[in-house]
């Protein structure tokens, strides 16, 4: 019996070669893995090192409403009791995260206005389940 399922198995292999097929396609049909789609928010991965002025900065700048130096010196002043002795320090790491794509500016009426940018990302992802049975498939 043993014998017999074994020479069943070379039989096969040899006709599937003879066809130029491999013993790695079992069926017609293509096995496919679905991909969903994950939306990640990179301002979730971004860190910063915290007491610096560029920390204070994304603490107080929010995503919906623009705000203008003052009411960010404020905020800075009320969330983390600090006071800068002069505002233009702040604005180069204002320009940088503008520069970088981080925030967006608005200049209207000649007053400089910041919020921060949505940033998100959609990212392809497959199914754990569905790899699993995939490299199931391909091993045997």
């Amino acid at each position: 019996m043993v014998i017999t399922g074994f020479w069943e198995k070379i039989t096969r292999l040899f006709k599937r070669q003879e066809l130029g097929t491999t013993d790695s396609s079992k069926t017609i049909y293509e096995t496919t893995v679905e991909e969903r789609e994950e939306i990640h928010n990179i301002w979730d991965y971004l860190r910063f090192i915290e007491n610096t002025q560029a920390f204070h900065l994304v603490s107080v700048i929010g995503f919906e409403e623009w705000i203008a130096m003052e009411e960010i010196k404020r905020r800075i002043k009320e969330l983390f009791n600090i006071e800068y002795k002069n505002e233009r320090s702040l604005y180069p790491y204002i320009k940088t995260l503008v520069d970088c794509g981080l925030f967006e500016v608005s200049n209207v009426g000649g007053k400089r206005k910041w919020r921060r940018k949505e940033l998100i990302v959609a990212v392809k992802s497959r199914k754990k389940k569905q790899l699993e049975e995939v490299r199931a498939l391909e091993s045997s």
